[in-house]
Formats: structure tokens, sequence, C-alpha cells
């Protein structure tokens, strides 16, 4: 299935400064053994707590979600309404009118939506987002600026047209982008502040496979994600010879990322003037470490064993991860950039709206 080939592409984070709320909702036909509907909630990257209406199974991720849930009855009762009633309804009517509408009767099929929005604590920015997908391609898209929806696809134009003339409906999107989530998002930075916003610093190793293979200056173990690993010649940044790797989930939350040198032409007596610095944003002091032959964790000679740089996972983390590559596989990889999705101040972007029945949401062919 195409969704699963795209699960290297998907352990890429972003590395953006900003903080970010995300709704990621997926309606399926044709997919057996998997929830007619699932939808997630992540921040900052983090997946936070998800449902799935067909087995009436909303499940906190994180600690500090699920007291939310406990304590908080007004939280509760948005979270299940939208996830086994209002949302679950909506998807899969537009699911159905969608497959009509393309003379889709068979196969798999899969109506997605992203939205959300993102927040600089620095200087108050506030973007959002409100995506439509249809089987990985887009359908339709907000654009807040304009108060109009993108429709990249002809069949999709008749709907935009409706939801152009829905001022009750922009509106309500506005709110919610504007004022609704930065405020769910703002609450839960707050209270989970000692998972979300802590920094850890990685321990930092060079690797070599082989005598010929480049040195692999690779950090792990580090948190948040934004943070960026090169190469230096006498203090100076290079970017000959170098390949730096990506930014990599470890299994208990942290990331790992490398950088490869590849020192074939680089003579021996001149190795001390290379250091790899490691700079974790938020963090003042940056890891600098020289190039050390004596240093280098080598495995040649040895038989069965081998260096690599892999995604250590749990079940947990597993069963996270593949749900969101399908929730995402129509909302980010379609984009063919790395943005997965642009902000609601240009042309095909724009906000969420909680009211899910309103007349800005509901199926394409009413």
């Amino acid at each position: 299935m195409k969704v699963l080939f795209l699960l290297l592409l998907f352990c890429h984070v972003s590395s953006s400064v900003k903080h970010s709320l995300k709704y990621l909702l997926t309606a399926s036909s044709g997919v057996s053994n998997f929830p007619e509907f699932v939808a997630a909630a992540v921040v900052d990257g983090h997946l936070v707590g998800y449902c799935d209406s067909n087995r009436k199974i909303l499940e906190p991720k994180q600690k500090w979600m699920k007291r939310l849930l406990e304590n908080d009855p007004q939280e509760l009762e948005w979270y299940t309404g939208n996830c086994f009633h209002i949302e679950p309804m909506f998807f899969k009517t537009t699911l159905y009118s969608l497959k009509q509408r393309f003379n889709q009767s068979e196969g798999v099929h899969v109506f997605q939506r992203i939205n959300g929005c993102e927040w600089d604590d620095e200087t108050g920015e506030v973007n959002g987002f409100n995506q439509f997908g249809y089987d990985g391609e887009d359908f339709l898209s907000l654009d807040l600026k304009t108060r109009t929806w993108i429709a990249p696809k002809q069949q999709a134009f008749t709907t935009k047209l409706r939801w152009d003339a829905d001022e009750a409906g922009l509106k309500d999107n506005e709110i919610h982008l504007t004022e609704v989530f930065p405020a769910f998002l703002k609450k839960y930075l707050v209270l989970g502040k000692s998972s979300l916003q802590r920094t850890e610093r990685p321990s930092v190793s060079f690797l070599q496979k082989t005598p010929s293979s480049p040195v692999s200056c690779h950090a792990s173990g580090f948190y948040p994600d934004r943070a960026t690993l090169i190469w230096r010649k006498d203090g100076e940044e290079i970017h000959e010879d170098v390949e730096l790797g990506e930014i990599l989930p470890n299994h208990d939350g942290t990331f790992q990322t490398s950088a490869d040198l590849n020192v074939s032409s680089v003579p021996p007596e001149d190795w001390r003037r290379y250091d790899c610095v490691f700079h974790l944003s938020g963090v003042e002091d940056d890891i600098v470490t020289k190039l050390d032959k004596a240093a280098i964790r080598t495995n040649w000679g040895e038989t069965g064993i081998s260096i690599c740089l892999s995604i250590k996972a749990d079940l947990d983390f597993v069963i996270g991860l593949l749900l969101l590559i399908l929730f995402i596989t129509g909302l980010f990889m379609w984009r063919r950039n790395n943005n997965g999705f642009r902000r609601a101040n240009t042309s095909d972007s724009s906000s969420h709206t909680s009211s899910i029945s309103s007349d800005s949401n509901s199926p394409p062919d009413q």
C-alpha cells in the first residue's frame, strides 16, 4: 500500500521555531482491518491523543492530556463530540460523495483534513491552516487573507463557490484559528511544559563503518528537534564533502541526527583541523567535538556487526507513527515542498473550525 512507502519520508520532522497544534483526521474505505474514521491531536510534533470512531476509543497519549480530560468535563465533551459524532458523520458522508463525484465504486480511498495553528511565542504571530485532501492530492484549502477557498481540482469548484458564499462558516473558521486554537495550544504548552518544552543535550560520537567510509558525526538523545549539526574546518563551516542526515525520532521521544564528512582526501595530520558542532535551539552553549581518529568508533574486521543509524521504536511509538503516516499521506507528501503546509496568509492555507456541522464543512455534493 502506497501509505507504507512514505514511512521513511515522514521520519524527518520540521525544525520550525514555532509551536504548533494540528488536528489530523482521516476517513477511509477499502482498507481492511482499519477504522473508517480516525483522528489525532499533535502538539509540536508529539502525538497527544487519538480517537477511533468504530471502537469508540478516545485515548490521550500524554499524562498531562489524560489529566486534562479527567479534570475538565467541557474539554472532554468537546473531544468526544467531535471524535464520535460530528466529524465521523461529516467525513464518511463526504467520502461517499467524493467517490460518487469521481465515479469510483471500488478500491482504497482516503479523505483527509489537517487543521490547526502555529504560534510564535516570541513575536506572538499566529498562522492557521485548514486543508482537505483526497487520495493523496489537494482538494480544498482556505486562504484567510482573501477569505476564499482554493480549489485546485475542477471537481471541488462547486464546493468552493458554496463555501465562499458562507460568511458564517468563514467567520467561524477565522475565530477558531485566531482565538480558540491558539488558546488551546498555549494551554497545552503550559500543561505539558515538562515534556513539550524541555531541552535535552545529546551525546555526540564519531562513527566509521570502514577505513574508506566517511566519518559520521552522530548526535543522539537531544530534544526538541530544533537542532543543527555541522562540520567546520579551522573554525569555518564547510559544505564540500559533507552530507547532512535527517532528524530522526528515537523511541523515548528524543531525536538523533548525523553529518558525514568524506575524509578520503584529508591527510592524517590535518584531521585535528576539523570539528563537529551541534547546536540546540534555546541552548546557548554548542557541543563542539574535535575530529580525533582515536575517538572514532569502528567495526571493521568484526563479523555480524554493523554500525547503522536507525530508528529505535517500541510498540506504542510504531502504532503512533503508522497512524500519523496514514493521516498525513495525502496532506503533507503531496505538497512537493519541505514545509508540510503553508501559512494562512498565503493562498493555500487556512484555519480550523470546531463547528463541523456548519455549512463550510458540509459534504461537497450538498
